[in-house]
């Protein structure tokens, strides 16, 4: 589209409109109609109580692609609420995540906490105004008052409490005159509302604990409900996305906004991302964490963004993923082999060739001089021709895969066997000619000879081979460790489990391989933890945040087959 005319009011284009999701189309409906004055502005509020995973990237590219798009803004709003759960760390970690993503929020980085006094005195204005009072009932108590989805609650008795005893009792509870659970604020609404949210909801609670921003200056906090639309209302958020499982909270968020009698944003609630063989839900990853399954919330196997970026996922695969997605109203589940499909395109297109031999067997070449070596040629990319060619040395003495050699081959395998031709990639044509075992019976080294007419990968003759292998030089090799990643869970639904059992039943044991002793063409010496790379005929890898000179370490990222495309098929 040329122009989206919102300063004019008025569609400009003579282009066919492009699909608009839901949000797209209120939002057009708004900017329309004037009814933010021509105003869009969004934001994004984690709590800081753990890392953002692949749904929170959905939320992200969301909020902040609206903005883009409709010229508008989206701040950064963290939801601290509550320090029993928040840290600095998490903070830090949730920039980053924005950050890498590719999206910026400018100097719009707010807190909740930036608000808490304003909170309070709005609290305090409900308390006169008869719709908010202290209550003595425990969690556990006003649980049992609170009804079901067909009976109606009942009130508190502590419901009735005068405003001057309210405002006595709400001072002393912010004075810290009382232990933690002991006493609640909530709003005075219905107890026989058919929405239970609306039914005498918490507001603050006591909680005598160290923020990691205001410190020791508070020892009551507001609940998620009663801050959200008031934090919105004082940014003057314009459209308030969320997920779906907040959509029965959006009376109260209106209702709050409306007896406080302050600007009052729309909530739009969309549907959350679930993703097959991938566990979304933010405490069973800190269990993940705590439990020490996983090593760490960026370890290459969590979903979490850092994990994502530790294991070589690229912003735009991530981007492009959430876009494929789209935006509706109804819960699903999307298959993980479209990330994987969003992930190889982007790999593809950007990712250097090198190449790498995971599990070794050594091959003497015994017609090559000894002492000697000569540079082949091969492709940085060949999707890219702009990015040329790198030199790749060859001697007397290489490394192939175990799993190119086969002692007694079928008719269907086209690598290596006796008395077999193929082309090493990038090089020549090599004859087995003979091979050794051990005492156990693995072969431990194969015998070849080359022609040399073959340099370059055909023949004068014309002949021609059925099989390409890779190989790395035994003289100039990189020594490595690879690590490789598989689904963390067995099951597309890792909740998925017996009436006796856990999720934990579902963890894959194989969900990581660690391969020693692996050998790597000379160019990913001194490779730079984060850089990604095609390993040719292996899959994607990525150079871990750990490695060093003296230690290189690699995570695969992603397999070369793409089963994304026999996935769609079957829709």
């Amino acid at each position: 589209m040329k122009s989206n005319g919102h300063d004019a009011g008025k569609e400009t284009t003579t282009e066919p409109r492009e699909s608009l999701n839901f949000i797209e189309q209120i939002i057009e409906e708004d900017l329309k109609t004037g009814k933010w004055d021509g105003r869009v502005h969004t934001r994004f509020p984690p709590e800081p109580n753990g890392y953002l995973h692949i749904g929170h990237a959905k939320s992200i590219c969301l909020n902040f692609g609206l903005a883009n798009k409709y010229h508008g803004k989206c701040n950064l709003r963290f939801d601290d609420t509550n320090p029993s759960k928040e840290e600095q760390e998490y903070v830090d970690a949730i920039k980053t995540d924005v950050r890498w993503l590719g999206f910026d929020w400018e100097d719009r980085e707010f807190f909740a906490s930036d608000y808490f006094d304003q909170l309070h005195d709005w609290a305090v204005e409900l308390i006169k105004a008869g719709k908010a009072f202290v209550c003595d009932l425990s969690f556990d108590e006003m649980r049992e008052h609170r009804g079901t989805l067909t009976e109606p609650g009942t009130e508190s008795p502590h419901r009735n409490r005068s405003v001057a005893e309210n405002l006595d009792l709400f001072a002393r509870m912010k004075a810290g005159e009382f232990p933690n659970g002991s006493r609640t604020l909530r709003a005075k609404i219905d107890m026989a509302h058919p929405n239970v949210n609306l039914r005498d909801p918490v507001m603050y609670r006591i909680m005598h604990a160290t923020h990691h921003r205001t410190g020791d200056k508070w020892c009551i906090y507001p609940m998620y409900d009663y801050t959200h639309g008031e934090s919105d209302s004082l940014e003057r958020i314009t459209h308030s996305i969320c997920t779906l499982e907040f959509e029965n909270h959006r009376p109260l968020y209106d209702w709050f906004c409306d007896a406080l009698g302050i600007y009052h944003p729309q909530q739009i609630e969309f549907a959350r991302l679930n993703l097959t063989y991938t566990m979304m839900s933010k405490r069973r990853l800190l269990e993940l964490v705590t439990e020490k399954i996983v090593n760490g919330w960026d370890d290459p196997r969590m979903p979490t963004i850092s994990g994502l970026r530790r294991r070589g996922y690229t912003p735009a695969a991530v981007r492009e993923f959430c876009q494929r997605i789209g935006v509706t109203k109804f819960d699903g589940v999307t298959d993980i082999a479209l990330l994987d499909h969003c992930l190889r395109d982007d790999l593809n297109a950007h990712a250097p060739r090198a190449m790498a031999v995971l599990k070794p067997l050594r091959v003497v070449i015994e017609n090559y001089p000894a002492g000697e070596s000569e540079e082949c040629e091969g492709a940085v990319n060949p999707q890219d021709p702009s990015a040329g060619t790198r030199k790749i040395p060859i001697s007397r003495v290489i490394y192939i895969e175990q799993d190119d050699f086969m002692e007694d081959p079928p008719k269907k395998f086209f690598r290596l066997g006796p008395g077999r031709e193929v082309r090493l990639r990038n090089a020549f044509f090599v004859t087995c000619t003979g091979f050794t075992k051990d005492d156990s019976g693995e072969v431990t080294e194969i015998r070849c000879t080359y022609d040399p007419q073959t340099r370059g990968g055909s023949a004068p003759d014309g002949r021609k081979v059925k099989g390409t292998i890779h190989w790395v030089s035994a003289e100039h090799a990189v020594d490595a460790e690879v690590r490789l990643y598989n689904h963390l869970f067995t099951k597309e639904n890792p909740d998925d489990v017996e009436e006796d059992q856990d999720w934990r039943s579902n963890l894959n044991p194989d969900s990581l391989e660690v391969l020693t002793g692996c050998k790597l063409e000379p160019s990913l010496a001194g490779a730079q933890p984060g850089t990604q790379y095609q390993f040719e005929r292996l899959g994607y890898f990525c150079v871990d945040l750990d490695s060093t000179d003296a230690r290189p370490i690699f995570n695969r990222t992603i397999t070369l087959r793409d089963s994304w495309a026999k996935v769609a098929e079957k829709k």
